[in-house]
This record gives C-alpha cells, structure tokens and sequence, in this order.
C-alpha cells in the first residue's frame, strides 16, 4: 500500500518591522543629537526644549511606526524612517535660524519673532495624523482608480483656488496660497497628489493608444498627431500656473511629473523630447514676456549682479561651509537678505553652510533613499495602475529635490519649490507625510506574499505523468 505524501514549501518573507524601529531609533538619535549640539555652540548649554522635542519627534515616529505594524506589515522598512530624520533634521535647523533671528533682533534693539520650531513640530503632528489616515482608510490602493477623474477634477479646482478674488494670496509675488480663518494655505501641495493619481489612472486606460507609433525620425517613433492631446492639455495646465500664478516651481514640477509617467507608461521616447521641446519653448517665452521670470533667469546666469541678494548670498553661504561646514551652530544663514527663507525656502543653503558639501551629500542621499525604495515598490507592484502611483509619487519628490537643490546651488533657475519634509511649511509638510503614506501602502501590497495554491499530493502529480 503506497503512502501519499503531500510536499509542500512556502516562503513567508518576513514584515522587517524589527529593522524599520532600529532605523528609527537611530534617525531620532541624530536628529536629538542636532538639536542639542545646536543648543549648546549657540547658548553655551543643552536646550530647554530638547525634552519636548525628544518626545514630540519619538512619540510620532513610534505612532507611525505601531500603525505600520498593524495594518502594513509589509511594508518597506526604510521610507518611514529616512522621512523622520529629515523631518527631524529640519526642525533642528529651524531652531537653530530661530536663535539667530533672536540673537540678530536683541542686537538691534528689536523684538523677535516668536520661534517657528514648536509651530514646525505642531504641523508634524498634523501631518503623522494624516499618515494614519491614509494607512487606516486607504485598505488597497487599486480601490482609488475609480476616483481617477475625480481626483483630477479635485486637483485642477486646487490648483485654481488661489485665483479665486478674496480667497487667494499674493505672498512673495506667487499667488499660490489661499487664506482661511487667518491662516494661509498653499492647495498646490495637494493638488500634486490628486493629479498623481489621475495621471495613473488615465495613462492606465489610455497607454495602449498612446503607444502607438505614428511618424520615425532619426530613430525615434514619435506619437500619432491625433494623440497630442493629453500632453497638449497638460502643457497648458502648467503655462497657465507659471502666467497666472507665478509659480514657476509648480509649473515645472506638475508638467514634468505628467511627462515622465507618460514616458514610463508608454515607453516611448518621443513623448520625453516633445514634451522637452514644449517645456524648453514655453520657458524661453515666458523669459522674454514676464519680468519674475526674468528676474530668475538673470540671477541665475549672473547671481552676483545683485550686491546682497538672495541667490548670491545663499552661494556665499554654501562656499564658506565648504567642505566639512562650520560646524551646526557656527554659520550665519539668518543673515540678511536670507533671514526668514533660511528656514524654508533656503534651508538647503544652511545645511549647506553649517554642514559643508559632506553633510549636503549625505542628505541628498537620505533623499535618494526614499525615491529608490518608490520605484523599487514601483517595480514589485503587480499591477499597472500601482506601477504608475508610486512611479509618479517617488519622482515627485525627485523632482522637488532636483529642482530646489539646483537652484540654490546655482545648477538652473531658482524655482521657489520647498525642501520636502525639512522647510518651514505646514502645507506642504502634512502633503508630504500623505504622499509617504500611500507609497507604504503600495508597498505593503506589493511584498504582501500571495495566497498560495492548493497542495498538490506526489501520488497526483505520478497520475498526471502516467497519464502522458
């Protein structure tokens, strides 16, 4: 008589939550670290705040981190806390820009403005809020592909709300904010996020005609005629937020992050040397037409023209750090004209000065960190429109840090973009925590094991061969 045996072999891959709580524990260390060793170059002493600050960055990173364990499980260890020692590192340099604006207005015999640290920590919170919202509410992502023309319908009226009479706020020369009960907002940061998910969604429908290979020029197959609508309509959308809005940052940012996903949709280099042609051709015109364009450009070919402006001081700034920086505490990027843009958008140069070149790399590289893992959860999604979400989420944040690391070190025009996760901002700090949300969330499915199949008995798989 013949025993059955049934052989089976299933690899569970384990949730790595263990790994994700050690890399915090070391992204608050060094954040903590930063803020004391701030505390004791400026004020001979350890901060009185650093125990509220202790507590508020670890009791955060931990409520996000428990919630990841029990609804996420799977997912990718590493996003979470290199987002929390950016997070971290920011408000640590904010302090830091809040000591010297305080020590500059005692000098001058002036009042000081209150600190913006504690504000910082506050939208941290409301930002860890919305992280849990999205992991607790958001059970699988392909559920948000029927909202596709919702969200762009959403994202569009975001877009345009600060052109609205009475609603909208021109600050710094950008009409990118709106006011409410005394307190500004900027919707563009969520506006981002709705047109992701749009732009996946569409181009998931939409990618096996704009596949389609019309005219080949030298090597290339460009796209049909009849099918430059969407790039056409997306061309537009950006012009008319650099002409009304005067956000040349937004702009930049929404039209590159459609033609990149078409890109990766299609995988059709024509659209990236259309859509390249059209960006190059409405920036040329936009510099010969509208002077805050102007302004930007000239500074950037000739950032000293201007004795004591923004740009060059931020570049003198980054060259007196050099190397290895003046040590955090030891610069000067509350000087004037930076001031309050130290802290938000010129935080970048501060690093930049107070850490050296080194210090600028290494955290380029915590960057780095978070669109790899974006596009590695890209690329073990098992479906499209996932794919294409977290694709167009990681190159969010890889155009933003392209786009305000190259400004303020001199590479392209300043765009005015904020330093996701460590300027001074509340909109775009909770946008942030949302975006790094839905890419765990993706993540989770993406390494979540499969049901396995049904065991198959040896005595089965014999019958099948005599069978044969």
């Amino acid at each position: 008589m013949s025993i059955a045996s049934t052989s089976v072999i299933q690899i569970i891959p384990r949730t790595r939550r263990g790994v994700e709580l050690m890399l915090l524990i070391i992204a608050i260390a060094v954040s903590v670290a930063a803020y004391v060793n701030i505390g004791l170059t400026v004020q001979n002493k350890v901060p009185a705040s650093t125990g509220y600050y202790a507590a508020g960055i670890g009791l955060l990173a931990l409520i996000a981190h428990m919630a990841l364990r029990y609804r996420a499980p799977y997912a990718d260890p590493v996003i979470l806390p290199c987002a929390v020692l950016l997070n971290g590192l920011g408000v640590a340099m904010i302090h830091r820009v809040d000591l010297g604006l305080k020590a500059a207005a005692e000098a001058a015999g002036t009042k000081a403005r209150g600190p913006a640290a504690p504000q910082q920590i506050t939208w941290t919170a409301v930002g860890i809020i919305l992280f849990l919202v999205v992991i607790l509410v958001v059970r699988d992502h392909r559920r948000l592909q029927a909202f596709t023309y919702t969200a762009g319908l959403v994202g569009l009226v975001l877009l345009v709300l600060p052109l609205v009479p009475g609603l909208g706020a021109d600050i710094n020369g950008a009409k990118i904010w709106i006011r409410l009960a005394g307190m500004s907002f900027q919707p563009g940061e969520f506006a981002k996020l709705c047109l992701v998910i749009f732009f996946a969604g569409y181009l998931v429908v939409k990618r096996d005609v704009l596949t389609l290979a019309g005219h080949r020029f030298l090597g290339l197959d460009l796209p049909r005629a009849r099918d430059l609508g969407p790039i056409l309509i997306a061309w537009g959308v950006s012009l008319g937020v650099l002409i009304f809005e005067k956000d040349l940052g937004s702009s930049l940012l929404f039209f590159g992050l459609f033609l990149f996903l078409l890109y990766v949709a299609t995988e059709r280099a024509g659209w990236l040397i259309i859509g390249g042609l059209l960006f190059a051709g409405g920036a040329f015109v936009a510099a010969q037409i509208f002077s805050h364009v102007q302004k930007r450009v000239s500074d950037w070919l000739d950032p000293f023209h201007e004795v004591g402006g923004q740009v060059s001081t931020a570049l003198m700034g980054q060259a007196w750090g050099g190397l290895l920086g003046r040590g955090l505490g030891q610069g000067r990027p509350e000087i004037a004209p930076l001031r309050f843009y130290g802290q938000s958008d010129f935080i970048i140069s501060s690093f930049g000065e107070e850490l050296g070149l080194t210090g600028l790399i290494a955290i380029i590289l915590v960057y780095t960190l978070i669109i790899e893992r974006g596009l590695r959860t890209a690329l073990g999604c098992r479906d499209i429109f996932g794919k294409l979400l977290a694709t167009g989420l990681a190159m969010s944040f890889a155009l933003q840090v392209f786009v305000i690391v190259g400004g303020v070190t001199g590479l392209i025009p300043l765009t005015g973009l904020t330093t996701p996760f460590m300027a001074l901002g509340g909109t775009a700090l909770i946008a942030n925590w949302a975006i790094i949300a839905l890419v765990l969330r993706i993540s989770d499915q993406a390494r979540r094991p499969q049901t396995p199949a049904a065991p198959v008995s040896d005595e089965t798989i014999a019958m099948a061969v005599q069978k044969q």
